[in-house]
């Protein structure tokens, strides 16, 4: 039975890129690399920190993950850092398109403006990129709103050339 730690993985993926983003990537005080780049990321426009950047910090911790996992609780512990891995992806993946691409759908727009109102509206609100659920639980949750992108950070999908 692989679903429920597959499943419980990817949750724990959910509350890490909440966390992170929160409590590392929003700390004044956080001298981190994520904070860092974090902080680059809301004042350029378009930037995000190269891939070979952070595989080079998230498969050593994966492929570490794996091993662990699999020494102390098989094919069960393998399945939760699989979903945690799986999950981080499609965070990236997704997180990079709704700064780059105009969205696709009912979801794609939601999660859009969840997450421009993020940087928009308040930094210190609307931190899950990929869902809400955590800004819920911890009450950083605001409704989005009209969100006013200042224009030396809208995107080129987000303007009307007409």
């Amino acid at each position: 039975m692989i679903a429920l730690p597959l499943a419980l993985g990817g949750l724990t993926w959910s509350f890490s890129e909440y966390a992170l983003h929160r409590w590392v990537g929003h700390d004044a005080k956080s001298k981190t690399d994520f904070a860092d780049e974090h902080r680059t990321h809301h004042a350029q426009r378009g930037y995000f920190a190269a891939t070979s950047k952070k595989a080079a910090h998230v498969v050593p911790l994966v492929l570490a993950g794996l091993a662990l996992g699999w020494f102390t609780l098989g094919a069960a512990g393998v399945a939760y850092v699989a979903g945690f891995a799986v999950t981080y992806v499609a965070y990236e993946a997704l997180h990079r398109r709704l700064h780059t691409h105009g969205p696709r759908g009912p979801v794609g727009r939601y999660l859009r403006r969840h997450h421009f109102a993020h940087h928009f509206n308040g930094p210190q609100t609307n931190h899950g990129v990929t869902s809400p659920l955590w800004d819920h639980a911890f009450g950083t949750w605001r409704d989005p709103g009209v969100i006013r992108v200042p224009e030396k950070h809208a995107m080129v999908w987000l303007t009307d050339a007409a």
